[in-house]
């Protein structure tokens, strides 16, 4: 089997540096696992390494899209399959590092997400619905035969919102059962699973810090560029949590400071989402970031949990 590590956890607990620490540690590279860090220009907001922080060390999967392009968590999980097999290739080890777990998971897990065949005149008819009464209306379409499709995708991701409608009307199968179905198939990777935590105001406080340092390193005149050259909230992108709020403000719905809070409060609120995520999954062994508070005692407990790699 084709072995790969995994770092996960919640925003804000410092996964990127101790991958980099795990990648000299163990010559790997890097795949990013993160939904908004494959976009180009967003950078500040989507906490994107920079070269400084990278240490040399190769990052994949990272400003390969324009924000104004779609991308699916299949496409990730094609694209990162490509990836693993080029960093083993050269005798290294690929280190998958992200918050977005549908991304490990479907990774890690081997989804296979085959295209079942579609229904132009159904999408069309979707698309139509879409544009006459709403996003809103069209996701609580899904939400009555797929819930949990529903609470995974974006309301404004229509083109991933009518798949997953098309895919029950013409199969009679939701996107969530064919999910659990392909889930049947082995994973070709043997993977040592990592988290990064520790107690909830901890992360929220380092959270709140992180906002205002994205505040003082320019987060605000970043998206006023986007949102000049055509960025708007119908763009998944858009949604990310620091672009869509200071979005809000640019129109003039919210002040500077009530988007700064808003930015905070929605950050807390992903951690905590996140947190519920990578908890189910009882392979991930967790790093507690205050008990082991630099990366070297986080590399040696590391290296205490699995002494073969």
């Amino acid at each position: 089997m084709k072995k790969i590590i995994c770092v996960a956890g919640p925003t804000g607990s410092g996964k990127t540096s101790f991958a980099v620490a795990l990648a000299k540690e163990y010559n790997g590279e890097i795949i990013s696992a993160d939904s908004m860090q494959i976009y180009k220009d967003m950078n500040i907001g989507t906490a994107k390494p920079d070269i400084d922080e990278m240490e040399g060390i190769p990052h994949h999967i990272m400003s390969i899209i324009s924000p104004f392009e779609e991308f699916s968590v299949k496409d990730f999980v094609d694209l990162a399959k490509i990836k693993i097999d080029e960093i083993l290739s050269k005798g290294k080890i690929p280190i998958v590092v992200g918050g977005t777990g549908l991304y490990i998971n479907s990774l890690i897990d081997n989804v296979d997400f085959k295209e079942s065949k579609g229904d132009e005149d159904l999408r069309k008819e979707l698309l139509e619905i879409s544009k006459e009464k709403g996003t809103e209306f069209l996701h609580n379409m899904l939400k009555e035969i797929d819930y949990d499709s529903y609470l995974r995708i974006h309301k404004n991701n229509v083109k991933r919102v009518i798949r997953a409608i098309e895919i029950y009307k013409t199969t009679g199968i939701t996107m969530t059962e064919q999910i659990k179905m392909s889930k049947k198939i082995p994973s070709p990777y043997n993977t040592v699973y990592v988290g990064l935590n520790t107690d909830r105001e901890i992360i929220y406080s380092r959270i709140n810090k992180r906002v205002d340092n994205m505040i003082e390193k320019g987060l605000i005149e970043e998206v006023k560029k986007l949102y000049k050259s055509g960025l708007s909230l119908k763009y998944k992108s858009a949604q990310a949590i620091g672009y869509k709020e200071i979005i809000m403000y640019l129109e003039g719905n919210i002040t500077k400071d009530e988007a700064i809070e808003l930015i905070k409060k929605e950050s807390r609120n992903y951690a905590k989402r996140q947190l519920t995520w990578f908890r189910k999954d009882e392979r991930l062994k967790w790093i507690d970031i205050s008990k082991y508070n630099t990366i070297k005692l986080q590399l040696d407990y590391f290296k205490n949990i699995y002494k073969e790699i």
